[in-house]
C-alpha cells in the first residue's frame, strides 16, 4: 500500500523523499579528474597515518565507506589491510579501481549503498572520511548501528567531518539544528558537527580514542588534510554491559 507507515523504512523513506538523491549529486561531481578538488589526489588523510604510525591501527580486514576514487583504501591495502570500499558513484569506483590496477593493489572496490550492508563483527577497521556529514539526520540511526554491527569488538572506528566556523574555507559556517534540516529541506552542501554533537551521538555506543582538528596539509604535502575538518578515532569496547561481547 503506497504512503502508508507501518514501518521505520516507512518513515525513512518519507523524509527522504523532499531531498535529491545523493547519488544523482556525486555521479558528476567525479567526472572531471583535473578539478581542483582537495581530496582528489592519490593522498591518505593525515589522522589515518597517524593512528597506523601510533601502532593504534594494526591491519586485518577494513570498511571504507563513501571511499571515493579511493585514496584512503589503497593506503590501507598498502599497509597490510585487507579492504573492502563502497561509493555511491559509479564513476569514483571506476576511478578508485585504475588506481588499484596501477598499483597491483587487491581492493574490493563496488558501487554500493552503505545501508546495504550487513556486515556481522568481522572488521578490525570501519573508515568514513567525509561520509557522516552528507547523510541526514534520521539516517545516522542506521549508519551508526550497521558500523558496531561491522566491527570486531575492540576494533576501531575511524571518522573525519565537517567542524563549525569554517565558512570561509568552504566548509560549513555553522550548525544546523537538525529540525532546520527538514524545515529547509537542505543541508547547505554539507552539515557541522561541535565536539558536543559528535560525542552525544558517538558515545554511546564507542569509546573516543582522539577527537581532534585535523591537521593542515599542503599540495605538496604526502597526505591530505584540511582544518574544516574533525579527525577522530573511535573504538568498540570489548565489553558492553558487563557481558563480553563475540
Amino acid at each position: 500500500m503506497e504512503k502508508t507507515i507501518k514501518s521505520v523504512q516507512d518513515l525513512y523513506d518519507m523524509l527522504d523523499a523532499d531531498f535529491r538523491s545523493a547519488k544523482h549529486f556525486w555521479e558528476p561531481f567525479y567526472e572531471n579528474r583535473d578539478r581542483p578538488i582537495p581530496f582528489f589526489p592519490n593522498k591518505p588523510d593525515e589522522n589515518l597515518v597517524a593512528g597506523m604510525e601510533k601502532g593504534l591501527l594494526r591491519g586485518g580486514r577494513a570498511l571504507e565507506m563513501g571511499c571515493g576514487p579511493g585514496r584512503n583504501a589503497l593506503y590501507l591495502a598498502r599497509q597490510g589491510y585487507q579492504v573492502e570500499a563502497y561509493d555511491l558513484s559509479e564513476t569514483a569506483i571506476a576511478w578508485a579501481k585504475e588506481r588499484a590496477a596501477e598499483e597491483q593493489l587487491d581492493v574490493h572496490f563496488e558501487c554500493r549503498s552503505v545501508f546495504e550492508l550487513t556486515p556481522e563483527q568481522e572488521y578490525d577497521l570501519v573508515y568514513d572520511s567525509g561520509c557522516l556529514h552528507h547523510l541526514l539526520p534520521h539516517q545516522r540511526i542506521p549508519y551508526i548501528a550497521m558500523i558496531d554491527q561491522a566491527l570486531k569488538p575492540g576494533g576501531y572506528f575511524g571518522l573525519t567531518c565537517f567542524a563549525p566556523g569554517f565558512g570561509d574555507q568552504g566548509g560549513p559556517e555553522h550548525v544546523m539544528d537538525d529540525w532546520e534540516v527538514y524545515r529547509e529541506k537542505s543541508m547547505r552542501g554539507g552539515l557541522a558537527f561541535t565536539e558536543e554533537k559528535l560525542r552525544y551521538l558517538l558515545e554511546d555506543t564507542f569509546e573516543c580514542v582522539e577527537l581532534r582538528p585535523m591537521k593542515a596539509m599542503g599540495q605538496n604535502d604526502a597526505y591530505f588534510g584540511l582544518p574544516i575538518l574533525w579527525a577522530a578515532l573511535w573504538r568498540k569496547p570489548e565489553a558492553r554491559d558487563g557481558h563480553i561481547l563475540v
